[in-house]
């Protein structure tokens, strides 16, 4: 094992707490930067430090209390990241934080790889129409930058729909993506380590609930083959990348000439809401597995021991986090202060079979 004994977790939210548990129960030392005074994070270790991303005095005092960093979400400051990437070790690399913050370049990546959605970039509204002109319709616009759970996208359905759609997101670079006709969403949990070790975990089926996660079920209702060809897309993607750490990887699977045919629909360099599940039915689940990823221990064994579902609570319904407390299943509270409407507050694992 490494000499470090401190990872340092830019951001404070779930899944840095998650993190933050995991290393604790591995012998490491979490240390949590975020700029929010009530991050759930901070409940769980005693080292943590509340500025600013942009506080470069704080997080000068942050890389010095440090031995590696990592991050729990994307949406990190450039500056943030090539600050502490000068200093201390970055885990995943900031080579793939940028190709996954930017919609273009992580498309343009990904279709040198695999089959994605055809899609264009889009600055102006001539543009957008000589999108759509290529592509067809219907189509989903998006934000090329900080867009999650549905937001910053609208889809355009018949040409009718490009004005409103283009007015609401204009100002911002914008990119076109052809519409799928999925038959199920999948995602795929894989890992790697600096040594180019690869696991992988069974893909999960997932449900979405107004454009967020509602739940993700384990097996997934897809063919050996299709699962079998998404483990080995997902690891392509992080070799390719020379990644380091677990990475969320999210899949399509639309009709092709009556053939079943994948199609990824974007990464996530950081443990995934998907994974989940893994916490309840597998030995080492994802965010262990991104500690051992990260500080050079060797990747843990990722077989499933029983089926499950992993279920969002969002708001006010963490409320009934206990209920049916009987079955077989796994609460987990984030301990966030305020239940707002589509919040994600906690989730369920429960037990389907074994």
């Amino acid at each position: 094992m490494l000499e470090r004994r401190t990872i340092g977790i830019l951001g404070g939210g779930q899944l840095g707490r998650m993190l933050a548990l995991a290393a604790s129960r591995l012998g490491f030392r979490a240390h949590i930067y975020c700029p929010d005074p009530q991050s759930p994070a901070f409940d769980v270790t005693r080292w943590h430090t509340c500025a600013a991303y942009e506080d470069v005095g704080a997080l000068a005092q942050f890389a010095g209390a440090v031995d590696l960093v990592t991050y729990e979400f994307e949406n990190i400051p450039d500056a943030t990241v090539d600050f502490l990437a000068a200093r201390k070790p970055l885990f995943p690399s900031a080579e793939a934080l940028r190709i996954s913050q930017d919609r273009i370049l992580e498309k343009s990546f990904l279709a040198g790889l695999t089959s994605v959605a055809p899609f264009r970039k889009v600055e102006t509204r001539e543009e957008l129409d000589q999108a759509i002109a290529a592509i067809g319709l219907p189509a989903v616009l998006k934000t090329t930058r900080f867009g999650y759970d549905g937001k910053g996208q609208r889809i355009i359905r018949v040409a009718s729909d490009a004005e409103s759609a283009f007015s609401e997101l204009e100002g911002q670079i914008l990119i076109l993506e052809g519409f799928i006709d999925f038959t199920h969403e999948i995602s795929v949990i894989v890992a790697r380590s600096a040594s180019g070790e690869t696991a992988t975990y069974d893909p999960a089926e997932n449900v979405h609930r107004n454009h967020i996660l509602d739940t993700s079920t384990v097996p997934a209702s897809v063919s050996h083959e299709t699962a079998a060809r998404a483990r080995q897309v997902a690891v392509e993607i992080v070799s390719e990348l020379d990644y380091v750490g677990v990475m969320g990887v999210e899949f399509f699977v639309s009709k092709y000439k009556e053939m079943p045919k994948l199609l990824v629909n974007e990464i996530a360099p950081r443990v995934h809401n998907s994974g989940h599940w893994t916490e309840a039915v597998c030995v080492a689940d994802q965010f262990e597995q991104h500690i051992r990823a990260i500080t050079g221990l060797p990747l843990g064994d990722t077989t499933r021991l029983a089926d499950v579902q992993m279920k969002n609570l969002l708001g006010s319904e963490i409320e009934s986090i206990f209920d049916g407390a009987q079955d077989l299943r796994q609460p987990h509270d984030y301990g966030k202060h305020e239940p707002k409407p589509g919040r994600k507050m906690g989730h369920i694992n429960r037990i389907l079979g074994r």
